[in-house]
């Protein structure tokens, strides 16, 4: 019985190594399709700034705590990128009419149309990439994806900014 255990723990080792590089690899080139997004922002706003633009395009006005903890940072973090982005007119931040202790931050236009714009660019780079898969790897990418994302706790991409059908990832 132990012999058995062994050979399926040996088995699901080898493809859990398999599937963590194939993942790698992949997020390798997801990587590079964002880099390559903000490239024609990158003078305005930087990776992590962009991400908070994200979570301010997709969860609406935020408390800057909230946004700490979407982004995975400290509050004092948050702050200082919040007062970047304002400096910048990406954002706005106003003090929350529901508890004056507190502060909600926003997207301005321009702050939108950032996020649209590289987004777009994203979308189109991932789309010509996936345009050169046959019909069943999409499918298979499609579940493994969504699988993938479920595990990790990553809300569904069913709206903007996410979706496909959104003209500006």
């Amino acid at each position: 019985m132990a012999m058995e255990e062994d050979d399926e723990r040996r088995v699901h080792g080898e493809d859990l190594s398999a599937v963590v590089s194939a993942v790698l690899t992949g997020s390798r080139l997801l990587v590079a399709v964002a880099a390559r997004s903000l490239g024609a922002v990158e003078d305005r706003v930087t990776l992590p700034q962009f991400r908070m633009m994200v979570a301010l395009a997709t969860h609406g006005e935020t408390k800057l705590v909230t946004m700490a903890d979407l982004l995975g940072v400290n509050s004092s973090t948050a702050m200082r990128m919040a007062d970047r982005l304002m400096a910048a007119g990406l954002i706005v931040r106003e003090v929350n009419p529901r508890n004056r202790r507190e502060s909600l931050m926003r997207l301005t236009e321009e702050g939108r149309l950032i996020v649209d714009q590289v987004m777009a660019h994203r979308s189109r780079e991932i789309g010509s990439i996936v345009a050169r898969m046959s019909p069943e790897q999409r499918r298979e990418l499609v579940a493994a994806m969504n699988a993938f994302t479920e595990a990790g706790g990553e809300p569904p991409a069913d709206s903007p900014p996410y979706s496909l059908g959104w003209p500006p990832v």
